[in-house]
């Protein structure tokens, strides 16, 4: 003996656990495997936020869990809502001193919970606040699921809870879209666990159908998400219909480009049998001209599609300036008077930086301590 002790080991996050991982850990600690069921049932149907809620544990079990497991590893620091209380934002503080952002949307008949999959973001779009600030690290899948079960806890403390039937849990929120920081397909192996985990009907058993994977165009994740036995959404944020313009505005265009990411999204409707939506980000004098939306009309031909019109959320270092309103309406009715089919997006929480990265961008250096939310 050289009279070093060795480190406690570091407890783990209970949400990265499978209900298969959490039996193999009770069986660890001598218990049966009927009491995984009902930690897990814990955290997913009632989502307790502490062992002392599980009261059909013994009380010698909550404790020796407590040393194990820690179901938190997200700190609200800062929040801002929207002044028409259509979406609010969420700071979260994680262990390694990281932050990461969460925004709640509603909508006349949704709420939808849009969360983060990276620390950052690798792709570097030169208009996103969450490429502007760089990558630092990919989320787990329990950091993931984790910002879902903040707001549908939050909801649930907020309303009643709705059911669409006998047989299904009652969720407050409708959707769920990854479409917060980072590239959802630059985490994958993460990304499907939290969406099976969420997905699980022992659980929380939230509709996949109702999950949004976007992605910028990773082509190797298309191609993998189209072999999955997960029925998500694809969702692709595109911005540009040639690429001399795409390279700018999405580098990762330069790796996969224009002809490369449509076959993936052609190979993955004739798998799926499910249409892809494109994200398109209206930029004043850059892309959203008729001329640009008559190529647009040209790379989507024969693809089973719907694309999205947003007006750019503005940040202080972007170079670009959203749309004009009348240049939106005149972009879409030129995609409809050519057959694709164009919803227009409101650009939701506008007075709260709701595009991502934007209130992690403006508070770093100064985050607030917890419980100073905003």
């Amino acid at each position: 003996m050289d009279g070093r002790t060795e480190p406690a080991a570091q407890p783990l996050h209970a949400l990265d656990l499978s209900l298969e991982d959490l039996t193999a850990l009770l069986r660890e600690m001598g218990e049966p495997a009927y009491r995984a069921r009902q930690v897990y049932r814990w955290l997913y149907v009632s989502l307790a936020e502490g062992f002392e809620a599980m009261t059909d544990l013994p009380k010698a079990l909550r404790a020796r869990l407590a040393e194990r497991l820690v179901l938190s590893r997200l700190t609200p620091l800062a929040r801002a809502r929207s002044a028409n209380r259509q979406a609010e934002k969420v700071l979260f503080g994680l262990p390694d001193g990281e932050t990461v952002e969460a925004v709640l949307m509603r909508y006349r008949h949704r709420l939808t919970a849009c969360i983060s999959s990276q620390v950052g973001c690798p792709v570097g779009c030169p208009f996103c606040a969450t490429g502007q600030s760089g990558f630092s690290r990919n989320l787990t899948a329990g950091e993931m699921v984790e910002q879902v079960l903040f707001f549908e806890r939050a909801a649930r403390r907020g309303g009643t809870l709705r059911r669409a039937s006998a047989a299904e849990p009652a969720h407050q929120l409708t959707n769920v879209v990854l479409m917060g920081m980072g590239e959802p397909l630059l985490n994958y192996e993460a990304v499907l666990a939290a969406i099976r985990r969420l997905a699980d009907p022992r659980g929380f058993g939230f509709s996949p159908r109702r999950v949004t994977v976007s992605t910028v165009g990773v082509v190797p994740g298309i191609l993998r998400l189209a072999e999955e036995d997960l029925p998500v959404r694809l969702a692709v944020s595109l911005h540009a219909a040639d690429d001399d313009l795409r390279d700018r505005l999405v580098p990762m265009n330069r790796r996969y480009p224009l002809a490369a990411l449509m076959e993936a999204c052609r190979r993955y409707v004739e798998k799926t049998g499910r249409r892809v939506s494109f994200e398109y980000a209206l930029m004043e004098g850059v892309n959203d001209g008729v001329e640009h939306a008559e190529q647009l009309v040209g790379l989507l031909s024969g693809l089973p599609c719907h694309v999205n019109l947003i007006p750019l959320n503005p940040t202080a270092e972007c170079p670009y300036r959203g749309s004009a309103r009348p240049q939106v309406l005149a972009f879409a009715q030129a995609l409809r008077e050519r057959g694709v089919p164009v919803s227009v997006r409101l650009r939701r929480g506008l007075d709260i930086e709701a595009g991502c990265g934007q209130l992690r961008r403006r508070l770093q250096g100064e985050v607030p301590q917890a419980g100073a939310l905003l």
